[in-house]
């Protein structure tokens, strides 16, 4: 009876490892420059929360996963042509991306907010950005909404490959400010030496027609196979641990955000 059991034990064990192996493999874009989401650790490797969300959904999935990195601006282009399979790089589900590409349910859930001089004034009518340069990540839903938002407001709005180069500009003074996720604000420059002197200005941005309904996975249009699966993993870790562990070593709050109601 006893070696039953273990050649039962070790079958499942094999099969595990089989399901491990023969899952379809994931090529996953990713932008690593933006910190604490994903950015360059000095040994080149990629760090960061959305790295570590994807390397446990990969684990939940049992499939290997490979990263690609890819600019931002470049991440739906290089999936339409099958250079990779998801985005997980901290991509707002929107309805103008849905055009393009297929989206899982959210992994996370962040407003956007102004970064400019500590003690610098913006009212709700963001009347005082007339003449400010605002530097804004190119492709990004941060780009589109300060063109049709700060822009009539007077603001110049400029725009770059990285929002690290945001930063650079932003301490030199060559920009006022920058307009991006307030988590990403938070951790990547005001909490850095770089941000001393810099503050959170203005009204949190939170409308749905720029912002979404959250950061999502994009996939093929179509793509069925992968948004089922990975929907199916995002929920699993949240429910077993994982996502809160993950969390709790990037920030001090709820980032998945509450649900609507």
């Amino acid at each position: 009876m006893k070696k039953l059991v273990l050649l039962g034990a070790l079958a499942l064990s094999v099969l595990s490892m089989q399901a491990f192996a023969e899952g379809k493999p994931l090529k996953i874009g990713i932008e690593a420059a933006y910190p604490p989401f994903a950015s360059k650790a000095p040994d080149g490797s990629i760090v960061g929360f959305d790295y570590d969300i994807g390397n446990a959904l990969c684990e939940e999935m049992k499939v290997k996963c490979t990263w690609v990195e890819q600019e931002f601006d470049g991440l739906i282009p290089a999936l339409k042509v099958r250079k990779i399979d998801a985005i997980l790089s901290s991509m707002s589900i929107t309805e103008d991306r849905k055009k393009s590409v297929d989206f899982t349910t959210r992994y996370y859930l962040s407003p956007a907010r102004l970064v400019m001089k500590e003690g610098t004034t913006v009212s709700d009518s963001l009347d005082e950005l007339k003449g400010k340069k605002i530097g804004v990540q190119r492709g990004s839903i941060h780009d589109r909404f300060a063109r049709e938002v700060l822009a009539p407001k007077g603001a110049d709005i400029k725009g770059y490959s990285t929002q690290n180069e945001i930063y650079l500009d932003v301490a030199a003074g060559r920009l006022d400010g920058t307009v991006a996720d307030a988590t990403l604000l938070q951790d990547g420059f005001l909490k850095t030496d770089a941000g001393k002197g810099y503050a959170f200005v203005g009204p949190s941005f939170t409308e749905a027609k720029y912002f979404g309904d959250g950061i999502g996975i994009a996939v093929r249009k179509g793509d069925k196979e992968n948004l089922e699966r990975i929907n199916a993993a995002i929920a699993a870790i949240r429910a077993n641990g994982e996502y809160k562990k993950i969390q709790d070593k990037y920030f001090d709050f709820d980032i998945y955000g509450a649900d609507a109601k």
